[in-house]
């Protein structure tokens, strides 16, 4: 399916610790004739800023209050020229070039969030299904000011990264600020190895499936048609449509992001066959991903999840959907992270990762800074089981006949009926967002069996 000469991330700095991502796309690239990865390789440096350089390192040798070593002056000096580019390009340090990887593969030691700096305090991006910090409430905008005892303000993100590292089993406590949260919490996290199986699913209701995908990693296309073959079975045959949950999903591979949006794309339905392009400086970033023949859930109608989690990754595989019309796209705006990263090779253990290109919907659209506006406006609100005691006036429109002493029973199947009710209710007041997609799904599994009625 992907046509495209070097394997690309969207998955930008991924340190083992909690998946530290900044939502990059990002390209393991190598150099090679037919991919060139620096147009200016015969510029030369201008002589004056090379002696300041040099000059530079030399007060440092001579003056600087403890002896510093050489390697460790260039790795910094090479660190901070990138960092001064833009949020996305760093350097990797032997270290940080395994770990990143690694975690690809699926598999890391660490909290399991995605992780960026924002106003010198760390903002959690998006926490990653069943993992330590999803199951110790942990949420996506959380800031984190303080680990143990020591405060965030004033450390670098690659400090406070490897503060959160950890053996597996040892815990950390992280003070976090949260919207509408009057004053600070203390979050206790253990940590453990970290093994994201990024596609899971389960039915809905009679005909209606849910598809998670919380990361894009190598295996995830390929689990995706595993799931749907698996859903087809599950409802004999009878699958109605999908809700597809993209939430809080902070990237992973582009390989996977362009094979997952193809798994819902028909090209042969299609006047547009692009899924995703990308557009830089050098021949070696631009990239063209297009549409095969076939559709996996053989056009069934789709309602696509999103939140300010989603970037990368998912918001290609949103735009996608969003731009041929193959589905109704639900929720709030995407983080907006549209910029391509190059992983290139300083050496065999040591890289960079340099910003290359920016990717475009298949309409052109940059998803830089702007995101994806969801078609439907979902915010997720949290709403009162209606069958909790209480003194809410909700529960007022909650009584029913089944509630006054003395009703008539009915020895029909009103037992399947309550419990079908019962997890309605469940649904609604532990997922509003998935509960307004299931609702639309219906409605448009309806609009489909009409038109085809009155068709003549």
């Amino acid at each position: 399916m992907l046509k495209t000469p070097v394997r690309r991330y969207i998955q930008p700095l991924l340190l083992s610790c909690c998946l530290l991502s900044l939502h990059a796309p990002l390209v393991c690239a190598k150099e090679t004739p037919n991919n060139t990865v620096n147009p200016g390789a015969d510029q030369q440096v201008p002589y004056e800023d090379i002696r300041r350089f040099t000059t530079a390192i030399n007060r440092i040798k001579n003056h600087y209050v403890k002896t510093v070593d050489d390697k460790q002056l260039f790795e910094d000096a090479i660190r901070g020229m990138l960092e001064g580019l833009d949020p996305h390009s760093s350097y990797l340090s032997e270290e940080e070039y395994k770990d990143l990887k690694i975690s690809t593969k699926g598999e890391f030691g660490g909290l399991g969030i995605e992780v960026g700096m924002e106003d010198d305090v760390i903002k959690v991006i998006s926490p990653i299904d069943d993992t330590p910090a999803a199951q110790s409430g942990i949420k996506a905008g959380d800031l984190i000011i303080r680990i143990d005892d020591t405060p965030i303000k004033g450390m670098s993100l690659k400090e406070a990264v490897n503060r959160m590292r950890g053996k597996k089993g040892s815990a950390i406590k992280l003070t976090i600020i949260r919207k509408k949260e009057k004053k600070p919490l203390v979050i206790t996290v253990v940590r453990d190895v970290i093994q994201i199986k990024s596609v899971k699913s389960r039915m809905l209701d009679d005909g209606f499936a849910y598809i998670r995908i919380s990361q894009f990693q190598d295996p995830t296309a390929k689990d995706l048609a595993k799931t749907a073959k698996k859903l087809r079975e599950d409802s004999k045959g009878k699958l109605k449509g999908i809700v597809l949950d993209l939430r809080s999903n902070p990237g992973g591979l582009l390989d996977s992001a362009i094979d997952v949006s193809d798994s819902f794309l028909n090209s042969n339905k299609m006047k547009k066959k692009m899924i995703v392009y990308t557009e830089g400086r050098v021949p070696g970033s631009r990239l063209e991903a297009k549409a095969t023949p076939g559709d996996i859930f053989k056009g069934l109608p789709l309602v696509v999840l999103i939140n300010g989690g989603s970037a990368s990754a998912s918001e290609i595989v949103a735009g996608a959907i969003q731009d041929h019309k193959r589905g109704i796209i639900m929720g709030t705006k995407t983080f907006g992270k549209g910029s391509v990263q190059t992983v290139l090779p300083l050496d065999d253990d040591q890289g960079i990762k340099l910003t290359t290109a920016l990717y475009y919907t298949p309409n052109g659209r940059s998803i830089q800074a702007e995101g994806i506006e969801p078609d439907i406006i979902i915010q997720d609100i949290k709403i009162p089981n209606l069958e909790d005691d209480g003194d809410s006036d909700l529960l007022i429109a909650a009584v029913k006949e089944s509630h006054l002493t003395g009703h008539l029973e009915n020895n029909g199947q009103a037992g399947n009926e309550g419990k079908k009710g019962a997890k309605k209710a469940k649904l609604l007041s532990e997922d509003y967002q998935l509960h307004q997609a299931l609702t639309l799904l219906k409605g448009l599994h309806v609009l489909g069996k009409q038109t085809k009625i009155v068709k003549p």
